[in-house]
């Protein structure tokens, strides 16, 4: 993972501010059908590992999404502030949220066998399928 400096950003109405010191200039869609109905569209993210920190905090609501992940909203103005996984706290945060967008650098799809037909990005990138993606957290057998 590649990393901007540190990311600062906030949400639409500023009552929250968000700083990331690692994110990956790296930017992944998401097309799972929960991140469509969440946003309306693909989840346009950079990982930003676990080192995030928020100003507002107050402000911050959290929807346990899965047995694996949450998502984080400004309960004032209602903007997507983050994807957490629970078991690293890795946060995939949205790539508008942030200041400068400079340098990032669109390369993967995620969940591509859920991508309605309607709408198709021209940028060639990576693309997975959902059995892909989770096959990349599966546990390492022993016998392996």
């Amino acid at each position: 993972m590649t990393n901007v400096n540190v990311a600062k950003g906030s949400c639409l109405c500023g009552a929250v501010s968000i700083s990331a010191t690692s994110m990956s200039n790296f930017v992944g869609a998401c097309h799972c059908n929960m991140c469509r109905k969440w946003g309306g569209g693909a989840f346009l993210a950079a990982e930003c590992g676990a080192d995030v920190s928020f100003e507002g905090e107050d402000s911050i609501g959290v929807y346990q999404s899965s047995e694996w992940a949450e998502r984080g909203f400004c309960q004032k103005c209602g903007t997507h502030l983050f994807y957490k996984l629970k078991q690293n706290n890795q946060y995939y945060m949205p790539v508008g949220l942030f200041d400068n967008h400079e340098g990032l650098i669109f390369d993967h799809q995620v969940f591509i066998d859920e991508k309605p037909e309607y709408y198709s990005f021209a940028n060639e990138t990576k693309n997975l399928t959902g059995a892909d993606l989770f096959a990349q957290f599966a546990p390492i057998s022993e016998d392996s």
